[in-house]
């Protein structure tokens, strides 16, 4: 049985491509993340999550997969990663991989065969629909611009690519196909992987009568947002294959799974999809989309989370991925960037659920500005300027103050940000007060008390809005986190239970205290204590 060890975890997201470069070619590799790996057992995380290593011709950066069983070039080699495996497992790091079984490349063997003919052995791996060239099947767009309909002149029908059309989707339909699927999954399983994070999981099924997706009467620039795309994700099948995948890697020892779930229905659809017999986690990505820097909107997010995950499932929290722009850039205003920043760290690692940080936030990295000439990201790409790309998440991890930020000795796949000789590890580490530091410290407070890795969340009302107030409660260890998401000092008053006192065991203006109903709180501190 599994032990849930993911309850507990704290996982820690790497981008290859951009982490460490040990070959010198201007691109992250699996050897770079193994000589980084006591860097990230040090920071206190238990897991590492890596984007797509496996074989591809990189039209979306590995989402596009030419070969699932093979690491890429670019990455290394396949003993590379069973050393890279065997290292992070002595060091008591787990590792998950990014499965993105919803389409492949249209270079991958199953697609050039499927290709080739309407009567081939594979005809039927992919979704190929009859139609009049120039006139798609139906109304449904790509996520990267356009129509998902891309018309084959030798076979003259349209594929469905719900990306960029050199990402053909997947016939899930096929029983075959589906198969081979489960194939590659074990194939990972059996070499001692820790789970995955499946990629868009809830695209697996489209609708078998291809019916229109409805318009919305508010539109956007994006027109892909401008559809309910209710019958190209979210399919009661999807469902049904989830629970038979999530059979299958049970069947392992103390794996775990993650579902990235792209929806309009936010919350409810992420417990649908982690309910008992499904996945163990999907990203909380109403938590991550918050736009506004306030109090009430992440407790909004967070209590109508706790009211309809109860405990029947578990949640979990991220601030920023490889797809969205950095949270410290996005909520900033030019000033006390990075008290927002700690405040935000320290709620993300209180909350009820398994948080995520994405490489580079612990030392506080910025959203990169990337001119369009040297964009690499095909959304970027095809929808400038409406949509600017996610290159500016994806900006070379910064180690020391070096040229290219001790990232690599040759100019990086895209470039470093300016702020490198400030916002880096080697400086970082040396100094007490740093945004590095600061997460240490929340990990190993995390690491260290029950209450905030398994307890339950109860809500502490307060008289200020804008001061967020909450216990975590693990049989008799009770924590109480104080955030005053205010731009000024306030006087707040807190509806303890029982007149309770709390001693101070954390914070970023003072460490220790006691705090009872009546507190007064400087700009953007952080108060834990017991």
């Amino acid at each position: 049985m599994n032990n849930n060890w993911w309850k507990n975890a704290v996982i820690y997201q790497i981008y290859p491509r951009s982490f460490k470069d040990s070959n010198n070619d201007g691109i992250g590799d699996l050897k770079g993340i193994a000589s980084k790996l006591d860097y990230i057992k040090g920071l206190g995380v238990d897991a590492i999550w890596l984007s797509p290593i496996y074989k591809s011709p990189m039209k979306d950066f590995g989402y596009d997969v030419s070969d699932y069983c093979d690491i890429d070039p670019i990455f290394g080699s396949i003993d590379d990663f069973d050393k890279l495996l065997e290292q992070a497992h002595k060091k008591g790091l787990r590792v998950i991989l990014d499965m993105v079984i919803n389409h492949t490349s249209d270079q991958h063997p199953w697609f050039k065969e499927s290709r080739s003919s309407r009567t081939n052995p594979k005809a039927d791996w992919y979704i190929w629909v009859d139609g009049e060239k120039g006139i798609p099947p139906n109304n449904w767009l790509s996520y990267f611009g356009g129509s998902a309909w891309e018309w084959d002149e030798n076979r003259k029908q349209y594929y469905l690519h719900l990306f960029a059309k050199e990402q053909p989707d997947l016939n899930w339909r096929n029983p075959e196909v589906k198969r081979e699927l489960f194939n590659i999954v074990k194939f990972w399983l059996d070499k001692g992987v820790d789970g995955f994070r499946f990629d868009v999981v809830n695209l697996f099924y489209k609708d078998a009568k291809l019916r229109n997706n409805p318009p919305k009467k508010k539109k956007t620039e994006i027109d892909f947002e401008n559809y309910y795309n209710v019958f190209t994700r979210d399919r009661p099948e999807t469902l049904l294959v989830i629970e038979e995948l999530q059979e299958l890697i049970e069947s392992y020892r103390d794996r775990v799974t993650i579902g990235e779930v792209a929806t309009d229905l936010g919350v409810i659809q992420y417990f649908e999809y982690t309910k008992p017999g499904r996945l163990n986690l999907a990203f909380n990505f109403e938590f991550k989309d918050v736009e506004k820097f306030s109090a009430k909107s992440f407790k909004e997010v967070v209590e109508f989370t706790e009211k309809v995950f109860e405990d029947a499932a578990w949640p979990s929290y991220v601030l920023g991925n490889h797809d969205s722009a950095r949270f410290i850039s996005k909520f900033s205003d030019g000033k006390l960037e990075e008290e927002r920043a700690k405040l935000l760290a320290a709620m993300l690692l209180t909350l009820r659920g398994t948080p995520f940080i994405y490489m580079g936030e612990e030392i506080g990295m910025r959203e990169g500005e990337i001119p369009f000439e040297k964009l690499q990201d095909p959304l970027g790409l095809n929808l400038w300027p409406k949509h600017k790309g996610r290159d500016g998440c994806r900006t070379p991890m910064q180690w020391d103050e070096s040229d290219y930020a001790g990232f690599s000795t040759v100019e990086p796949w895209l470039p470093v940000n300016s702020d490198k000789n400030h916002v880096n590890v080697k400086r970082q580490e040396k100094d007490p007060d740093s945004m590095l530091n600061y997460y240490k410290k929340l990990l190993s407070l995390r690491r260290k008390y029950n209450a905030l890795k398994l307890g339950d969340y109860i809500s502490i009302e307060t008289d200020n809005p804008e001061v967020y107030a909450y216990l975590r409660v693990f049989e008799d260890e009770r924590k109480l986190v104080i955030l005053n998401f205010n731009a000024e000092s306030v006087k707040v008053k807190l509806n303890l239970p029982k007149e309770e006192k709390h001693n101070i065991v954390f914070g970023t203006h003072r460490t220790k205290g006691v705090i009872n109903n009546l507190v007064e709180l400087d700009p953007f501190e952080v108060l834990i204590s017991e």
